[in-house]
């Protein structure tokens, strides 16, 4: 990871930022992206102490700050190796019995149009080096829809997948690999945004933070000829499986 650039979308807090504590300790410099000014400083100061990064603050829905922060990158470090695109978000009201439009649209403005265009931002560069790698973290939920997950996230992670494929389909040739990274439950903030937050005993028996952040640093040591299409990883005490998940209320 010596000498790489990697840029991770949703990497305040949760999968990305334990992602760029990964990716900086194995040697890259990382520019972590995010909403919020408060948390991104935090993870900043993280970053630094665990190897080379910054922070910068950005809403993946604005395509024009997105296309703004991808030349910025490009122009202070002349190459963006790795994108990691991990914003994503759900609503505590996200069935289709009470779910907004407004919520709906915003959905799918950062977990889905977002991705995109941070995919189209870096993909001429890399097509121009004829190397890169695009990780996009989807959901248990893209594979397997779920009532608890509603509508909205559970089109758009499966949006995801078709998305991240699309990319090898079209830029294999071009030495560009693309991975989609589904995980079950996981412990991190977006958890807060559930209709019932899971307790602290369920929490500890999802997947953690860093189990993510291993994962994403696999994919990306793994050498330019390998291309890991899709990785679905759960807890072992998987309540998908369980039936122990709260049900909406009728």
């Amino acid at each position: 990871m010596k000498g790489k650039v990697a840029w991770i979308t949703g990497g305040g807090s949760g999968i990305g930022l334990a992602g760029g504590l990964e990716f900086a300790r194995a040697g890259a410099h990382v520019v972590l992206s995010g909403r919020s000014a408060d948390t991104l400083k935090k993870a900043e100061k993280e970053l630094k102490a665990a190897g080379s990064g910054e922070a910068i603050a950005l809403d993946v829905a604005n395509q024009q700050a997105v296309a703004h922060t991808a030349k910025h990158i490009l122009e202070r470090h002349g190459r963006i190796d790795i994108l990691v695109n991990s914003a994503g978000i759900n609503s505590p009201k996200r069935n289709f019995r009470d779910v907004a439009v407004e919520s709906w649209d915003q959905i799918v403005a950062i977990n889905l149009s977002g991705m995109f265009y941070c995919c189209h931002a870096v993909l001429p560069a890399m097509r121009s080096r004829k190397d890169g790698l695009v990780i996009n973290v989807a959901s248990w939920a893209g594979r397997y829809a779920s009532a608890l997950t509603g509508p909205a996230y559970n089109a758009t992670k499966s949006a995801v997948v078709a998305l991240t494929e699309s990319i090898n389909i079209e830029e294999c040739m071009h030495g560009i690999r693309a991975s989609s990274v589904l995980p079950g439950e996981v412990a991190t903030p977006i958890l807060e945004k559930r209709p019932v937050p899971p307790s602290q005993e369920e929490r500890a028996r999802m997947l953690q933070a860093e189990d993510l952040g291993k994962t994403l640093l696999f994919i990306a040591t793994l050498p330019a000829r390998a291309c890991v299409n899709e990785i679905l990883v759960s807890p072992t005490w998987n309540r998908f499986y369980l039936g122990g998940l709260e049900k909406p209320k009728s």
